[in-house]
């Protein structure tokens, strides 16, 4: 990343959070209003905190199945053999201490009418305000003959946990020579860039543990995410290891057959020795039982107030939200929490929410020593939030080798202090 783009970024974070901890009108009048989160993630997580800073006498309760949260973001290098799951593992000791109310389970159904959330013990939480941060739920039978039992032999490792160490140990366990195959899905799906970093990650697993064998990505695009920084990177690291084959040249998988690791496209068929099944998503599974998804399986949302369009009083954020020219990502989640919370913030006391500016950062690593990057900043236009035009950018495609480094450097410590943030 360029220092000048940096430099903006750093600004553009400064003003969301300044954005996000905006003063509201006094409550001292009213009794103390209620907003329930749904999902401990990046997106709720962020949330429910800034919920309390922005107004202490917010009474927030976070409703999460888990006690602890696994980050997707860095999970490749676990599959790579670069790090432990542990480093990807987080608490939410720090978010009860902030007086965040943690409701342990399960939401099961939403009663917007009458403002309550069911949880799967039949406990009922009344809400003035609902924010819901499911995050994605795989689209069992989107693929022919991928399901759940399927899944135990071709992992997905799309959701950050006992997937990704059964693809770690299937690499591992795979004789020198074996070929393995990602299967990358059509828009939309959550963290566009992952397909090719985990690609990139195995690419050097392979290169460094087991030269003789090969990687395959079939995808059912024919473009993504940062493409000209990842195949040059491919190009000068790991030629004749790893290909990629677009949707043009036969790359969509139509089916798989889990009990003989087949996955079958409209040119062939290819037997992997380990096989990655990314499956189509939708949102999770509370945003049907909300109402707030539509036919696409994603929940349209208002682009300032990430309210949801088809049920009042509920706000959809992360993963889950069509948030326009905005990717699913950790990052652009935590900005979509900020903006959400100061919105919640303002509409319980009856006051307009401001426009606001949201700002996403991703990174990649194609080598533990070689990372790229994206950036933009994204605001509210016809209904919809588009990307403020010049104000993002790539690594510059012409970087040498110690730009490179210092990218993966901030890979790391852009890790570091998102979750510093959201669960330090």
């Amino acid at each position: 990343m360029t220092p000048s783009r940096r430099q903006f970024l750093k600004l553009g974070a400064v003003a969301a959070a300044a954005v996000a901890l905006r003063p509201v009108p006094s409550l001292a009048q009213r009794a103390a209003p209620r907003v329930v989160v749904v999902g401990g993630g990046f997106a709720g997580a962020s949330c429910a905190r800034a919920l309390r800073q922005a107004d202490p006498s917010i009474a927030v309760t976070l409703v999460e199945a888990n006690a602890t949260f696994t980050a997707c973001p860095f999970s490749n290098a676990v599959i790579g053999g670069l790090r432990e799951l542990s480093a990807q593992q987080f608490t939410y000791d720090r978010i009860a201490a902030d007086g965040i109310v943690l409701a342990r389970g399960s939401a099961t159904a939403v009663d917007a009418p009458a403002r309550s959330v069911t949880l799967a013990d039949g406990t009922r939480l009344s809400y003035d305000r609902l924010v819901l941060a499911p995050g994605i739920d795989i689209r069992w039978g989107g693929l022919p003959g991928y399901d759940e039992a399927a899944a135990a032999l071709m992992p997905h490792a799309w959701r950050a946990g006992e997937q990704t160490l059964l693809l770690r140990r299937q690499l591992e366990a795979m004789a020198d020579g074996g070929l393995v195959v990602i299967s990358a899905p059509a828009n939309p799906f959550r963290c566009p860039p992952g397909p090719y970093e985990r690609a990139s990650l195995i690419a050097h697993y392979l290169k460094t543990k087991k030269p003789k064998s090969k990687l395959i990505v079939l995808d059912a695009k024919d473009a993504f995410s940062k493409q000209r920084l990842f195949q040059a990177a491919w190009a000068e690291l790991y030629p004749g290891l790893l290909e990629w084959v677009p949707l043009s040249k036969g790359g969509n998988v139509t089916s798989v057959d889990a009990a003989t690791l087949e996955l079958v496209t409209d040119f062939g068929r290819h037997k992997a020795a380990v096989a990655n099944i990314i499956p189509p998503q939708k949102a999770g599974r509370i945003a049907d039982a909300a109402g707030v998804a539509d036919r696409t399986g994603w929940c349209p949302i208002d682009p300032v107030t990430f309210e949801s369009k088809l049920q009042a009083g509920v706000h959809v954020i992360g993963d889950a939200a069509i948030a326009g020219a905005m990717p699913k990502s950790a990052f652009a989640a935590n900005s979509q929490a900020k903006t959400c919370a100061a919105a919640v913030a303002r509409l319980l006391t009856g006051a307009a929410p401001s426009a606001p500016k949201l700002i996403n950062t991703c990174y990649s690593l194609v080598a533990p020593d070689y990372g790229i990057s994206v950036a933009g900043v994204y605001q509210p236009s016809s209904g919809q939030l588009a990307e403020v035009p010049g104000s993002g950018g790539v690594s510059p495609a012409d970087a040498p080798r110690a730009t490179r480094a210092a990218e993966a450097v901030l890979a790391e410590a852009w890790f570091r202090t998102i979750t510093g943030e959201v669960f330090g």
